[in-house]
């Protein structure tokens, strides 16, 4: 239908001689972490996980007070509806609901020489050593890590199915063996590039680090892949506070000692050095305020300067990762098929 509009309402567009650039500084983007939940799944989902049904958990020697609902199984509950003190075997991941019965199967049934996580080591720098645990040879162990990690994550969906995911379990090592202090996990092949799907410091280890160690432990699988990924999405807050810090101290100390020398620079050279997604190199740009777009082009607008400010607030922290300790062999891939992969990746428009 045909409307008379008044001229204010009328936008020209710039014409193609036009001698002024038109500069955007463009708005994050605000990721929700129960998008595609429509009102009455989002009321179920409060509904069924208001509740806790466990009080604490024992890990090792630490207590901890849980956060959430997690649906352990049904004949954990023999003694009622709440369990007081959920006691786990940090080696094995075997739940108790006694601590007799924990220090009986410790005394009896575990083996002498099985005091680490089950797969294969895969990193050891210092005291820190990583573990990488196929859910498919390990369902128990997996999936006893999920009930655990539900406990302190309220997004998290449950995966019963642990086959087609790996599990990086992150230990402090001592004389006495690998104690979990978090882990993280990923689809073995992921359509979308995700390289990380869920994430968990164990609260008793958390502020040291380690969270961020697994963030980046995580892109240096992805090099290792010659692959860009991302965690899965939409991410929870919590994710959101852990990943925009490692974006930016990453893409921050790239831009100000890797990259002096070049005359121009493009996403997709920071993405190859970083394995971080170009979206996500963006959108982390754009958190710093140094991403303009001008006249349909991205352009990042930053002086040594403002590099070494933006420095000094997003430093990379401790302890990083010694990409010399790692000892890992990806899973083997179509590379001409896998459209992450950097190798069929083609250069992207330049910026400055």
């Amino acid at each position: 239908m045909d409307e008379w509009i008044p001229m204010e309402r009328i936008v020209s567009p710039p014409s193609e001689h036009t001698a002024v650039d038109v500069v955007t500084t463009l708005t994050a983007q605000v990721l929700d972490e129960h998008e595609g939940m429509d009102e009455a799944a989002l009321k179920e989902h409060e509904e069924v996980t208001k509740v806790k049904n466990v009080a604490m958990l024992e890990l090792g020697q630490y207590q901890m007070d849980t956060w959430y609902f997690s649906p352990l199984p049904k004949e954990m509950f023999r003694d009622g509806g709440l369990i007081d003190v959920l006691y786990v075997d940090e080696f094995s991941l075997n739940f108790f609901t006694r601590k007799s019965e924990l220090l009986r199967f410790q005394a009896k049934e575990l083996p002498k020489n099985r005091r680490h996580p089950p797969g294969n080591e895969i990193y050891r720098c210092g005291n820190l050593s990583m573990f990488e645990v196929d859910g498919f040879e390990e369902r128990q162990y997996c999936q006893n890590l999920c009930y655990i990690a539900k406990l302190f994550l309220d997004h998290k969906t449950l995966y019963f199915d642990v086959d087609p995911f790996l599990f990086y379990v992150l230990c402090e090592v001592d004389e006495r063996g690998y104690h979990p202090v978090g882990y993280y996990s990923k689809e073995k092949y992921s359509d979308v590039g995700y390289n990380l799907a869920c994430i968990l410091t164990f609260p008793s280890h958390q502020r040291k680090g380690y969270g961020r160690f697994l963030i980046a432990f995580s892109y240096e699988l992805s090099k290792k892949e010659e692959k860009v990924g991302s965690p899965e999405k939409p991410m929870s807050d919590l994710g959101q506070q852990a990943y925009i810090p490692y974006w930016t101290s990453t893409i921050v100390d790239f831009l100000l000692n890797e990259s002096a020398e070049c005359k121009s620079m493009s996403i997709m050279d920071i993405a190859k050095k970083t394995s971080i997604m170009a979206e996500d190199i963006i959108y982390a740009l754009n958190t710093m305020g140094i991403l303009k777009f001008v006249n349909g082009v991205y352009f990042i607008s930053a002086e040594r300067k403002l590099l070494e400010d933006l420095a000094k607030k997003h430093p990379v922290k401790e302890p990083r990762v010694d990409p010399s300790k790692l000892h890992w062999t990806p899973y083997l891939t179509d590379v001409k098929r896998d459209k992450f992969s950097l190798s069929s990746k083609k250069p992207s428009i330049t910026e400055e």
